[in-house]
């Protein structure tokens, strides 16, 4: 008898001062790939009863920041044995300062330490290349380094992460109160998190944003920006992580 059980995802896409719309519209077409794939898609973390029912979440956001109750819940649903694709900022809370500066807040211990990381800055937009810590993860086997044009994540790291993919950076992430970075290590790009008997898959980059992703600070963006989505080893990314959650149902 054929498996007709079907996968039933939770998609929270939302956020500021980035392509929400672009990369939402990415992610279902992936996610469309596999017919058994059934998607909820919400802009927020607030309907924990569905969160709850769902084999695994995916999350694309940028200072979108759950309620104390909803990261507890979150971390309980992971612990629990679900599996949770994070995506770029979705480890972000941005606050911006009188002085022009970007402040990073350490304000959602309970989401961070689920997430794994906490973002704290970026360098300009620049290309930078992307190498393997763990090549014969089934994750990332096969998929060759590569260049990107991203935002290249300086974090704060909280546990023990099996890093896939890395990369290294020193110098200023100029416009961030943490400006100057003079440590000379591995950044995490894409990691696993352990927690209790599930896991947090958290990839960093896709960064996205069109002519009106800044509004109101600008009303228009001169640039489009796609970053990862250009390249072919990100779609071969998130391909694989959708069939790795998919399959640990």
């Amino acid at each position: 008898m054929a498996d007709n059980k079907t996968v039933n995802v939770y998609l929270v896409a939302a956020g500021q001062f980035h392509d929400i719309d672009f990369a939402r519209l990415e992610l279902l077409k992936l996610l469309a790939e596999d017919d058994k794939i059934r998607v909820q898609v919400a802009a927020d973390y607030h309907d924990l009863e569905s969160i709850g029912e769902s084999d695994f979440l995916i999350s694309y956001t940028c200072n979108l920041v759950p309620t104390e109750a909803e990261q507890q819940a979150l971390a309980d649903y992971i612990h629990g044995g679900k599996r949770w694709i994070a995506l770029h900022g979705t480890n972000s809370i941005l606050k911006f300062l009188p002085s022009g500066k970007v402040e990073a807040p350490e304000t959602a211990p309970i989401l961070m330490k689920t997430l794994g990381t906490q973002f704290l800055a970026h360098p300009p937009i620049q290309m930078f290349k992307v190498t393997h810590a763990d090549a014969e993860h089934p994750l990332v086997k096969g998929v060759p380094e590569f260049e990107t044009d991203d935002e290249l994540y300086l974090c704060r790291i909280h546990g023990d992460l099996h890093t896939l993919l890395e990369t290294r950076f020193t110098g200023k992430a100029n416009g961030f109160l943490l400006e100057q970075w003079d440590d000379d290590e591995p950044r995490p790009v894409y990691y696993i998190n352990k927690v209790g008997d599930g896991e947090v898959l958290y990839l960093n980059l896709g960064h996205c944003r069109g002519h009106y992703d800044m509004q109101p600070m600008m009303d228009y963006y001169p640039a489009v920006e796609r970053g990862s989505w250009e390249r072919q080893e990100y779609y071969e990314l998130l391909r694989r992580a959708i069939r790795y959650c998919s399959a640990g149902i």
